[in-house]
């Protein structure tokens, strides 16, 4: 799933919507992309995971390990680093469902994988890093 698709502004009869508050995700990962990319190379190369995986909140949530802080840095989103493997073994890819995930996986080096947390739910979104 691209980031845009849970950016659609329309209502179920066309009416506008408030607008959402991942287009703030959308500024802060523009923001944070060039930290995020070093993150990501650095989890990969360093042999951790080969699927760097993006923890995007604005709440408190035990996932990963903070490296971007929102109330250090003023923007609206935290993100944490975690990887599929922490995903599999807190049961948040549940074993039958790896094989689709890494499927849809994309290019750790063209797109950042974010798991965002919102208050109606968390989804999986792929960026492209800038």
């Amino acid at each position: 799933m691209d980031i845009k698709d849970l950016l659609n502004p329309e209502g179920t009869n066309g009416e506008q919507k408030k607008e959402s508050p991942l287009k703030s995700l959308e500024t802060d990962l523009k923001f944070y992309n060039e930290s995020l990319k070093e993150v990501a190379v650095e989890i990969m190369t360093e042999g951790i995971s080969a699927y760097p995986i993006f923890v995007a909140h604005q709440h408190e949530v035990r996932l990963g390990e903070v490296i971007l802080d929102k109330n250090d840095l003023n923007t609206d989103w935290s993100i944490h680093a975690s990887t599929m493997e922490e995903f599999a073994e807190k049961g948040l890819i549940l074993p039958d469902k790896q094989e689709k995930f890494l499927k849809q996986y994309k290019d750790p080096y063209a797109y950042m994988c974010v798991f965002v947390i919102v208050p109606e739910g968390a989804n999986f979104v792929f960026f492209p890093y800038q």
